[in-house]
């Protein structure tokens, strides 16, 4: 009788260990899982990883896969917590259930919950192919009972007006999380983090969000003499110059620059002899509403680097060209040509920076790292006026969006100077 009871004993502390190592087992396998990497697992797929494969099948259907684990899991510290019950009991009678609870809590907690857990966070990639292979036995043990338990769940869920038909986030909005958290980690610089935040934009922006304005363009009138056209064309530090005639809004062609060196190298530096009109290219019109990864498609498409912008009535708006789309990318391209460097927000001691008007929005908050709103303008006097909803005197001040902008210059009805200093948290 002693023998008996001591080996049922002996094996019921033997299968406590081992409910409490498949526990763990489970717990581990549910973190690393989770917390795998895809884009790691894709890659080491195309290297032939067979292990890496496996855990791309099985977080491709995340649902399958908690259901499998939480029910393995819950089976053994159920069964666990029940052996050691009837321990307990036959060893202190009735006081034996609280001791016992107490007991497997701790237990549970430590070596089957908190400690694989712990571990699987530090090393998801190298544990998630470890367990892939028994974790998809047992998906496909639990299949059918987890199916069962989906079709209940995802009733109960739709009785109580829940959606659980698709992703909250889009592919873009997760890719851009994913950037964010690797900054704030430090394992990506700003300037990448940009610069990878510019591609994305690119389907969220329209080419009116990155023009060049028509007050800004430097644009010739075709009926002007030829030696004031050439000699305006060789000055300017633009390389593709619109051409007017009878009025700016009526566009009628493109001068390049390189188009007129080679001319008045054929004519032997003569210059009455340049054909304005013959060498003009046709202008290329694009409406505002163009999203900016198309504009980059139709530029490859057709070769070009330049296009006029036009609004829903066919009046110019301005011009935009490859280098516009490019630094929204990049940040801004300077060459020797350009007539002023970009101006550079350098914070003074209280954080506040001089800017002009016409500086863009996104300019700002790429180079601070602010979120000013810019779905309503494109520029800082844009915004002011927008919020504002009149057109401020010099020395009138504004605060929204957790920033005070102090009016400092105008010139007629243009905001020509903004000081912008970011307002501190209460």
């Amino acid at each position: 009788m002693d023998f008996t009871y001591e080996a049922w004993m002996s094996w019921a502390f033997a299968g406590i260990v081992i409910l409490l190592l498949l526990s763990a087992f489970f717990s581990g396998s549910e973190t690393a899982l989770t917390a795998t990497s895809k884009a790691r697992m894709l890659a080491l797929e195309k290297e032939k990883n067979h292990p890496a494969a496996r855990v791309g099948r099985l977080i491709e259907d995340r649902e399958s896969l908690i259901g499998a684990i939480l029910l393995g899991n819950n089976l053994v510290n159920i069964l666990a917590s029940s052996i050691a019950a009837a321990v307990f009991l036959t060893m202190f009678g009735e006081a034996g259930v609280p001791i016992a609870t107490l007991v497997m809590t701790a237990l549970v907690l430590v070596f089957a919950e908190v400690m694989p857990k712990t571990y699987a966070l530090s090393n998801p990639d190298r544990m998630a192919m470890a367990v892939s292979l028994p974790i998809r036995i047992v998906v496909m043990l639990f299949g059918p009972v987890v199916a069962s338990v989906q079709i209940v769940v995802r009733g109960a869920l739709k009785l109580l007006g829940a959606n659980v038909t698709g992703p909250v986030l889009s592919a873009h909005e997760e890719i851009r999380g994913h950037i964010d958290l690797h900054l704030q980690e430090g394992s990506v610089v700003k300037h990448d983090r940009d610069m990878l935040g510019g591609v994305l934009d690119l389907r969220e922006l329209n080419v009116d969000d990155v023009m060049i304005h028509r007050k800004n363009l430097v644009m010739l009138d075709i009926e002007q003499p030829v030696e004031q056209l050439v000699d305006s064309a060789l000055t300017s530090p633009h390389t593709r110059l619109p051409l007017w005639q009878g009025e700016p809004e009526n566009i009628v062609g493109v001068l390049h620059v390189r188009d007129l060196a080679r001319a008045l190298h054929g004519a032997g530096g003569d210059v009455s002899k340049i054909d304005i009109s013959a060498l003009k290219r046709e202008p290329w019109f694009v409406p505002e509403t163009t999203e900016l990864i198309d504009q980059l498609n139709a530029f490859r498409t057709k070769r070009e680097h330049f296009a006029l912008v036009v609004d829903e009535y066919g009046a110019l708006m301005g011009v935009v060209t490859l280098e516009d789309i490019l630094e929204e990318i990049v940040g801004e391209i300077e060459d020797e040509h350009d007539v002023a460097p970009p101006e550079e927000f350098r914070p003074d001691a209280e954080g506040a920076v001089m800017v002009d008007g016409a500086v863009g929005i996104r300019e700002i908050n790429r180079a601070l790292d602010w979120e000013l709103p810019d779905e309503e303008a494109v520029t800082i006097a844009g915004l002011v006026i927008h919020e504002a909803q009149t057109i401020p005197e010099p020395g009138q001040r504004f605060r929204f969006h957790g920033v005070q902008f102090d009016i400092l210059e105008r010139r007629r009805n243009q905001i020509t100077r903004v000081k912008l200093t970011p307002l501190k948290e209460e």
